[in-house]
């Protein structure tokens, strides 16, 4: 799968200084704001002019190795590395990971709660853009859940179908699909642990990544719905998004590769 078009063949002689790269992402995704689990930006230092950028959900080897493979200079992710808690030593599977970057001096930026958040390009921005969703407010820590209605009259089963039809895996559903959904709340990857704020918020169902297993107890007894739609399938909307900006925006060679992930 590979929603995303390269770049015109002019875009190849196009490029951008990392410095340049950097900042510009900086200043649209502003990742000062937010209190996150990792460095967002610059991870690992690769070569300079940038040219070509392959983009993915997660920085796995198998995206590494893509990278190579295309030739490109630079990879961009939502799922970086050096994580608050990780082991700090370089050894094992981080040796690799980190030793085929540095072996063909490619980039690594990565943006993590900044492009969950971004209000055009974001995760929960994208999401809602590719279901129908209208945005009408947010609630949460730092405002992460969006709040909002479908386009048209949906049921539960309804808010389902569309999932699984748009993103190409069923979801995982707790509730009763007639409940009519007056009010939607979504927040994309880990997000099981907003699920009583949306409650408050009045959501008729909560959309996100994930599940736990207390949050199919707190769906029954409250009645409001809980869909579970996949942690990968529901963020690999913003990064391509953010790839076609940059792609628009330097003119550089942009391509988003899909890694299968089953999460």
């Amino acid at each position: 799968m590979n929603p995303m078009k390269d770049a015109t063949t002019a875009a190849a002689a196009a490029s951008v200084t990392r410095e340049e790269l950097g900042e510009y992402l900086d200043a649209l995704l502003e990742p000062a704001r937010f209190r996150d689990y990792c460095p967002n930006g610059l991870q690992v230092e690769g070569r300079s002019p940038i040219r070509h950028i392959v983009a993915g959900v997660s920085a796995s080897q198998a995206l590494i190795e893509a990278a190579v493979a295309r030739g490109a200079d630079t990879l961009l992710v939502h799922h970086g590395w050096f994580w608050r808690g990780d082991e700090v030593r370089v050894t094992g599977i981080r040796r690799c990971r980190l030793g085929a970057l540095l072996a063909q001096d490619i980039n690594l930026f990565a943006y993590h709660l900044p492009l969950d958040a971004h209000p055009e390009l974001g995760n929960n921005a994208q999401l809602a853009r590719r279901l129908g969703w209208i945005a009408e407010g947010r609630c949460g820590e730092e405002d992460f859940v969006w709040l909002g209605r479908p386009e048209t009259e949906s049921t539960v089963g309804d808010i389902a179908a569309r999932i699984s039809e748009s993103l190409k895996r069923a979801p995982q559903l707790i509730g009763e699909p007639s409940r009519p959904v007056r009010r939607i709340a979504w927040c994309t990857g880990g997000a099981q642990g907003f699920f009583e704020a949306s409650i408050a918020a009045g959501a008729d169902i909560f959309v996100s990544g994930e599940i736990s297993e207390p949050t199919v107890h707190l769906a029954r007894e409250t009645g409001v719905a809980y869909l579970s739609a996949g942690h990968h399938a529901t963020e690999r909307y913003g990064i391509i998004a953010l790839a076609e900006h940059l792609a628009q925006r330097f003119g550089i060679r942009c391509e988003f590769v899909e890694i299968e992930n089953p999460v």
